[in-house]
């Protein structure tokens, strides 16, 4: 499978903050959502993606292509949806999308006013008077509206209500379904990676901790209940955050297939529980225990 972006080995020095070595790519027609918490390198990675800053290692191809000479035609084919919505605030709606319009060679007139219809907003409106998700609707519309093959959305969702979360983000569905596109969505909101992403990469003090299918993640970690001298020391000993309860402990683990085995005798008399975890879980998991 095509990769539609790869990022190898790519950082950036700041003087309280680095990334370090950020490796990751996204198969073409695939969803990667990047979590992390505040601070780990989710924006940095996406404005060295966008060329909003310059990295002093590493490489970044996107389409195949690299940002040092083929910027404008990577551009015209990204339809990019940052955190916060920078406009001109006293200029109307449709002002904004004829001044973007100058600057993509697919723009699409029509799209883009059927999905100002389609969102709910009026095209006389000034920006500076329409809410945050109104504004994260505007830009939803300009990045579909010329067609891009990738769309790269750094925390689009951070604020807005529940209904425009879910519109927007079924809106990426069937841009991926229906257009084979392609989509990099950080977010700190790991409900709305669940619902979306094809692939994960945790991101965790500058350094990708995981990157894979997210239905592998969601395989392998499992939360572990257990009461005293249920598991052996090495097993217990192999688990991530550990704590002790009045029935018990439990922890997390990211190697359940290989100790599932292990666990059978213990399920069966009662003193083992095995559950799911969620995204939250696993982010936790790498904050509080530093292991890979």
């Amino acid at each position: 499978m095509d990769s539609v972006l790869e990022v190898t080995g790519l950082t950036k020095r700041y003087r309280t903050f680095t990334l370090d070595g950020m490796s990751l790519e996204i198969p073409k027609g695939t969803i990667l959502g990047l979590i992390g918490p505040n601070g780990a390198g989710k924006t940095t990675a996406i404005r060295l993606m966008m060329k909003m800053a310059r990295p002093d290692a590493g490489s970044i191809r996107i389409f195949g292509l690299g940002l040092e000479r083929d910027e404008v035609a990577i551009k015209n084919r990204i339809g990019y949806v940052g955190e916060e919505q920078l406009y001109y605030m006293n200029k109307k709606v449709s002002w904004t999308g004829r001044f973007v319009s100058r600057y993509f060679e697919r723009w699409d007139q029509p799209l883009f006013d059927r999905l100002l219809e389609e969102f709910d907003l009026d095209p006389s409106q000034k920006v500076g008077k329409l809410s945050k998700g109104m504004k994260v609707k505007l830009s939803f519309a300009i990045a579909f509206s010329h067609h891009p093959d990738l769309m790269i959305l750094d925390e689009p969702t951070a604020g807005l209500d529940p209904v425009i979360r879910r519109e927007m983000l079924e809106r990426l569905l069937a841009f991926r379904d229906e257009r084979d596109g392609s989509v990099l969505i950080s977010s700190h909101i790991t409900d709305d990676i669940v619902r979306i992403a094809d692939h994960v990469a945790f991101i965790v003090d500058g350094r990708i901790a995981i990157h894979a299918e997210k239905d592998e993640i969601l395989s392998q970690w499992k939360r572990i209940h257990f009461r005293p001298g249920a598991l052996d020391g090495a097993l217990a000993s192999g688990l991530r955050c550990v704590e002790a309860h009045a029935f018990g402990s439990t922890g997390v683990t990211n190697r359940y297939g290989e100790i599932a085995g292990a666990l059978e005798g213990g399920v069966a008399s009662g003193d083992v529980k095995v559950e799911n975890v969620s995204l939250d879980d696993v982010l936790i998991a790498f904050v509080r225990d530093g292991r890979e």
